[in-house]
């Protein structure tokens, strides 16, 4: 049996903020019970739903120095099986008894600092001793240092491989030395340019980087590009150097949550064969229910998003006169930044009928935009992996992104002549660009229907599942365990 444990800040059903969650909660499932044994272990956030923490089981509990900041801090240890995975949760009410998963960048950088140290801690006491640990973001950076440095006095750890997965590149844990220093307790030797050093401060991502076995990240398309200094964001020339053990694997999606043949958030359940209608359904609903002009002759098009530069809303914001017509209807579910959240309040105000503004995170009506809209736009300067086109695929959703990241790997663009492809793209960082391709997306849906409706199959049969890139996976740790 093959022992791997999943190391992260977050993971579904028991604490969400973005992808990394589904990815933490999706993939531990797909692997066989038979030959693997994967667990997880996350933060015990008192923000839990209670139907899963009433539940969880207590193990036992300890004490643990860090640092000498961090002295004589209670470990405490949680366990709870759901759909035949173990899951630990590292407990400590100082650290993870808020009312949020994150804080600011000084209070995130010691709790994670804590919990990468509590994570190798407890293995013993659990009785589990991974073949690999799977780390996830900057929020577990620090384990494969731990694990190489402090920890090899211990016989238990020797022989642990380490794989460091990189979500979105542009968080990295970054404090001063100093602090550092007193937070962790890692020796002043691993402070220098070749380790955890980063523009004379200490960077928890780049410590990962420099002693994890393997490093992943979320498509094959960002693999390459995080190793330009365009977006490397500062580690490109480390990425480089460690591009042999540098692999890219595109994120599937739970089927098992997103499937609309299922789904119990739509209005009307529908498949590949039925959609026309299942969408015109759940559309006319949608419409009714947002406050939007009911008629099914209109161009809806969804977005769901953290509202940030990132997500490529500057370009939204020079487009949107441009993209709101007579024919058309805009739907943004999302929170970030103020700027964004009062720009599209306006326009839903300004454009009763046509554009509707929902300034939330809910998973019941983003399920429900799934199904309703006719196109998704995701423009974003950068994307990691990006879910959300995938799960537009799957829903009959056609995509609209600009060719970054995974949104390159997963969306094939259109072409017309040939009849292939299942989606639009645009190339440049420009907002000119993405008027040109929505316009064209517009064309397509009202001129050249057999087109528009050959693309939403071709979309929804894709596999976008986990069992693809779970096998990339399985080889990387084969690799690396020799087995």
């Amino acid at each position: 049996m093959k022992k791997i444990l999943f190391a992260a800040s977050e993971c579904v059903p028991f604490i969400k903020t973005g992808g990394l969650a589904d990815v933490v909660g999706a993939l531990p499932k797909e692997f066989d019970k038979k030959e693997w044994d994967v667990r997880v272990i996350i933060p015990n956030y008192r923000t839990i739903p209670e139907k899963y923490r009433n539940n969880f089981e207590y193990v036992t509990h300890f004490y643990m120095d860090v640092g000498p900041l961090i002295r004589n801090q209670h470990v405490g240890i949680m366990k709870y099986e759901l759909n035949g995975i173990t899951y630990y949760f590292i407990d400590n009410l100082e650290y993870f008894g808020g009312e949020k998963a994150y804080y600011d960048t000084r209070t995130d950088v010691e709790r994670f600092t804590f919990f990468c140290k509590a994570v190798l801690s407890i293995l013993p006491v659990v009785d589990f001793r991974p073949d690999l640990i799977h780390c996830h973001d900057w929020q577990t950076g620090l384990i494969p240092v731990y694990l190489k440095t402090e920890f090899q006095a211990n016989p238990f750890f020797w022989g642990i491989k380490t794989m460091m997965t990189i979500h979105n590149l542009r968080f990295q844990g970054v404090w001063d030395i100093k602090t550092m220093k007193g937070l962790s307790g890692l020796p002043d030797d691993l402070f220098t340019p070749d380790k955890l050093e980063f523009n004379k401060d200490a960077n928890m991502l780049k410590g990962g980087i420099v002693y994890s076995d393997f490093i992943t990240t979320v498509s094959n398309t960002y693999a390459q590009e995080i190793q330009t200094a365009y977006y490397g964001e500062g580690l490109d020339g480390l990425l480089q150097a460690r591009d042999q053990s540098l692999f890219g694997i595109v994120n599937g999606i739970d089927y098992a949550l997103y499937d609309p043949k299922t789904d119990k958030a739509l209005y009307k359940n529908y498949t590949v064969r039925s959609y026309k209608k299942g969408k015109a359904e759940n559309k006319a609903a949608l419409q009714e229910q947002l406050g939007l002009e009911v008629n099914p002759d209109k161009y809806m098009i969804g977005l769901i998003s953290r509202l940030t530069d990132q997500k490529g809303l500057d370009l939204v914001r020079y487009a949107m006169d441009r993209l709101i017509d007579d024919n058309t209807q805009i739907v943004v579910i999302g929170t970030g930044d103020p700027a964004y959240e009062d720009l599209f309040r306006w326009y839903a105000s300004s454009c009763p009928g046509r554009v509707s503004a929902n300034i939330l995170y809910s998973d019941d009506l983003a399920h429900k935009l799934y199904s309703a809209a006719d196109a998704f736009l995701m423009p974003s300067l950068f994307e990691p992996c990006g879910l959300t086109q995938i799960i537009a695929f799957h829903y009959g959703t056609v995509p609209i992104v600009r060719e970054t990241g995974g949104l390159k790997d997963t969306v094939i663009p259109l072409n017309e002549f040939e009849d292939t492809g299942d989606g639009f793209s645009f190339t440049n960082y420009n907002g000119d660009e993405l008027i040109n391709t929505v316009n064209y997306s517009k064309y397509i849906f009202f001129e050249q229907k057999k087109l528009w409706d050959n693309m939403v199959k071709r979309g929804m049969k894709k596999d976008l599942s986990w069992s693809v890139s779970k096998k990339r996976y399985e080889e990387l740790y084969n690799t690396l365990i020799g087995r």
